[in-house]
């Protein structure tokens, strides 16, 4: 927690004036007392009442001063505390997207979702609070203390005593909180992933009729995160009964011990009022102060868990290198193996394979075979096991990642596309996109009749994820921002698969048409998609089936016989 506080060095004088302003407040607070004293010791016990007047304009006064001095506190202090948790959001943004596929597979997105909002609105809370209460409260307990002990030392020692027994309940409660916050911190992530597990497949759930045993699964984790957050909200709340109950008793005995006094004439009616309002401050101050505490205990939990995220370095080791040769063998493959985080056996195994520069490459095999795996290597957005892919002469691992993919045009399976206009999204490919190389690019992946049948064309909006789009219609926009970077590398993810074959063959057709056409991996479970390139790699569980044209598979290639007759004899030539 204490590393994120590097974040307030730009709000230094809110985090100076705001508990200034909260101490100058306190200290026209600790003078009301006093005031009333004396109002009533020279004023209501001597009849006079011009000194009471005085005494009442003064109060006024002090409240006057000491409301703006809390109003410009809580101004500073929520200034500070909003662009606090402004810089850790966009630390932890920028920190999370130099994440690789790796860390955030072992991670998971909802525990990142969670971190960037729950856990810092708490720390943005605890900081609030903190610049305005964490000095105040013992301030005014402190100096209602010492005040006491001008008017009178033995009555000042029940305030001694009664500090002390609410620091110890304070502290102990503390100490046992923190740990549990934590745990419903990381209890509310695994709900959050259910969640959005559940909200990301509901069709899914709907079509196989297991709404009650998602409910059943639902409940279940809330019921347990709920009985924790109960147990632990029933120890933490004692605070406010418990002090309550310290400071009356001390109150009672400040009260009966005070008419002793008073009878003996050691002490004024005045004065014991004063140490009564004393020891009513000391009261209010230390509710605040235990509300302080749980709230900076939840903000210290959460503060912990995002400073674990925001210390987290990426495990893939960016390169250096930013200059690219113009070899003719443009990617290699050398016994190259990967496998992800957590599983037994390697997802892709001992691909050895040497591609062109311009070459088309099909990539073709079951649900499952390492496919996808396969192209993935090439950006970097995993790395081999073992072996190595080398790019233009050299390891992929040397280039830097920013340089390395700018090269690349990746069109991923899943077609996302985000809220805002269609130039908007096609301009994800190049930043500086004029409509003519949009519309280029639209051409190419068959979308230009798409975007010209819309009201605004460009201007379009794109509702969130694309809703508003057809499967087919989003993969041919995803396509056209790949290729409006005009890229040297085209990796089509079966992308294709929402597209019917006439359209399909047409986008393969205009890609193998374009000026210096890119070196393009097509990978799908389509034999009519893939017939037509240089090579094919046909994948089997991970393991290279077979790689060459599709007449040589057709004859050495078992695997790949198998879906091409599959296919053909269901649908007949394409």
């Amino acid at each position: 927690m204490r590393k994120l506080l590097v974040f307030l060095k730009d709000y230094k004088k809110e985090t100076l004036l705001g508990p200034l302003f909260k101490l100058l407040e306190a200290s026209f607070e600790l003078m009301v007392p006093l005031v009333i004293a004396s109002m009533i010791d020279k004023g209501i016990g001597s009849g006079d009442k011009s000194h009471v007047i005085h005494m009442c304009l003064i109060l006024i006064l002090l409240c006057i001063v000491g409301f703006v001095s809390a109003v410009t506190a809580q101004f500073f202090a929520a200034k500070a505390a909003a662009g606090f948790a402004k810089k850790v959001k966009r630390a932890l943004f920028d920190n999370i997207q130099k994440l690789s596929y790796t860390d955030i597979d072992r991670i998971g997105t909802s525990a990142m979702i969670t971190r960037m909002t729950s856990d810092i609105n708490q720390v943005q809370q605890g900081v609030n609070l903190t610049i305005r209460l964490l000095l105040r409260s013992p301030f005014v307990v402190l100096g209602a203390m010492v005040m006491a002990f001008t008017i009178n030392v033995r009555m000042a020692l029940i305030f001694l005593v009664t500090i002390a027994l609410l620091s110890l309940v304070v502290g102990l409660i503390m100490r046992w909180s923190i740990p549990r916050y934590g745990q419903i911190q990381g209890g509310l992530d695994g709900l959050l992933n259910l969640t959005r597990e559940n909200h990301t497949g509901v069709r899914v759930i709907r079509a196989f009729g297991l709404e009650e045993k998602e409910k059943e699964s639902f409940n279940g984790r809330n019921e347990a995160l709920m009985k924790l957050q109960t147990f632990v909200g029933t120890i933490t709340a004692l605070m406010n009964p418990v002090t309550y109950a310290i400071l009356n008793l001390a109150i009672a005995f400040l009260i009966y011990r005070g008419s002793f006094h008073v009878e003996a004439g050691d002490l004024t009616q005045g004065q014991v009022v004063a140490l009564y309002n004393y020891m009513s401050q000391i009261l209010v101050e230390l509710i605040k102060f235990a509300n302080l505490i749980l709230t900076v205990t939840k903000a210290i939990a959460s503060g912990n868990r995002v400073e674990e995220m925001l210390e987290l370095r990426s495990s893939m080791e960016d390169g250096n290198v930013t200059e690219f040769k113009d070899t003719k063998e443009h990617i290699v493959f050398k016994n190259a193996s990967m496998r992800y985080q957590g599983d037994a056996e390697d997802s892709l195994e001992g691909l050895d394979v040497t591609i062109m520069r311009g070459e088309k490459i099909g990539v073709i095999g079951g649900t499952g075979s390492g496919k996808t795996t396969l192209i993935n290597l090439i950006p970097r957005f995993y790395d081999t096991r073992q072996g190595e892919v080398i790019l233009d002469g050299r390891n992929v691992k040397e280039y830097r990642l920013e340089a390395l993919r700018e090269r690349i045009g990746v069109v991923p399976q899943k077609a996302v596309l985000f809220h805002g206009s269609i130039r908007d999204n096609i301009r994800w490919g190049k930043n500086d996109a004029t409509d003519q190389e949009i519309f280029e690019a639209l051409t190419i992946a068959q979308a230009k009749e798409i975007v010209e049948s819309k009201p605004k064309g460009l201007d379009y909006e794109v509702s969130q994820g694309g809703k508003n789009f057809s499967g087919g219609q989003k993969q041919r926009l995803t396509i056209a921002r790949a290729l409006v970077r005009k890229p040297e590398i085209l990796i089509l993810d079966d992308s294709a698969s929402a597209l019917d074959y006439l359209t399909d063959k047409k986008l393969r057709e205009a890609i193998a048409a374009m000026d210096n056409p890119p070196t393009t991996f097509i990978v799908s479970q389509r034999a009519s998609s893939v017939m037509g390139c240089d090579k094919i790699i046909v994948l089997d569980d991970g393991k290279v089936a077979g790689i060459g044209t599709h007449d040589e598979l057709l004859d050495s290639c078992e695997t790949y016989r198998e879906i091409y007759d599959s296919q053909y004899k269901k649908e007949g030539a394409v």
